[in-house]
């Protein structure tokens, strides 16, 4: 029997990288019978005062949230998982909390990500690095120069203006994703954990199983494996993370039963979503949670 969906809690819009701005995805909810939907849109704050709105209009409850990125940098794996980080709408007219949230969000994009970076790159590459390929260390300015919003392109021109390497081989050494330099967007978990606890947010670990999905399309995320989500789940138990993204597109049957067990070893809650960025290829309504267990996540909002 194909479970009904009562409310769908993983999207995205315009406010990051979906497709809909957050009026266009609350309105196509609505006339899916979904009775709430989640906004979750990655490592921003920015949409949800206008999904709240557009969840008025069209009398759908909206819940705010943040996909947020954690990033890791271990022997067995460096990437990012996500955080599905939830709360009351009423949160979003405390203009601390928005504020404080997003100078959480901020350590992990932009500059701050820019300069952790860059001191990575050093500590392998620089004159004093464990391979010496630069002659002198890399400056924060020499990417800031430009973009205030680097990515790694940025950072190839650099090499290639400032430090004339023209070999894209070196260039890859030194910036590619193999590189031991290399550091995923987002923030350590330890730089959200206490704004977590101190702000009563209800922490959810995003599609634990994505990285490991056996169909094809772009529900299989740029994740690591369950065996590597298995291993780092100890660390965000302890972080007190409340829940499972179970019911997602990206899961079948048998990771489903598996995110079951390990929230009935954990206690934590069950969540779903569609994870939803456009119309077609990733719509809304196409996963999520029934009335029932709905009602105990609620319960669970601060």
């Amino acid at each position: 029997m194909v479970q009904k969906i009562f409310a769908d809690l993983h999207n995205h819009t315009t406010a990051s990288d979906g497709d809909f701005i957050p009026e266009q995805l609350v309105k196509r909810a609505k006339a899916l019978g979904i009775k709430a939907i989640g906004i979750t849109d990655h490592d921003t704050l920015e949409g949800l005062k206008n999904a709240v709105l557009a969840g008025e209009k069209y009398k759908i409850e909206v819940i705010p949230g943040v996909e947020v990125s954690i990033r890791f940098k271990r022997s067995f794996f460096t990437g990012t998982l996500h955080l599905l980080c939830y709360f009351k709408s009423a949160r979003l007219l405390d203009d601390k909390f928005v504020k404080d949230f997003q100078n959480v969000l901020a350590q992990g994009r932009g500059g701050n990500l820019s300069r952790a970076r860059v001191d990575e790159i050093n500590k392998n590459f620089g004159p004093a690095g464990k391979t010496a390929l630069l002659k002198r260390d890399l400056a924060f300015e020499d990417i800031s120069a430009f973009s205030n919003n680097a990515t790694r392109r940025h950072f190839a021109l650099a090499l290639k203006e400032f430090f004339g390497i023209m070999d894209m081989d070196i260039i890859n050494t030194i910036i590619g994703n193999n590189s031991p330099a290399y550091l995923p967007s987002g923030i350590k978990l330890e730089e959200i954990i206490h704004f977590i606890r101190d702000n009563h947010i209800l922490a959810v670990l995003a599609h634990p199983a994505a990285g490991s999905f056996t169909g094809k399309g772009h529900y299989k995320e740029v994740l690591p494996s369950l065996e590597i989500v298995k291993q780092i789940l100890p660390e965000f138990i302890a972080a007190g993370i409340q829940g499972l993204e179970v019911y997602y597109p990206g899961h079948i049957k048998e990771h489903q039963e598996l995110m079951k067990s390990w929230a009935e070893k954990y206690n934590l809650l069950l969540t779903g979503g569609s994870d939803c960025h456009d119309g077609i290829e990733r719509p809304v309504g196409v996963s999520g949670i029934s009335e029932s267990e709905y009602i105990i996540f609620k319960e669970s909002l601060a």
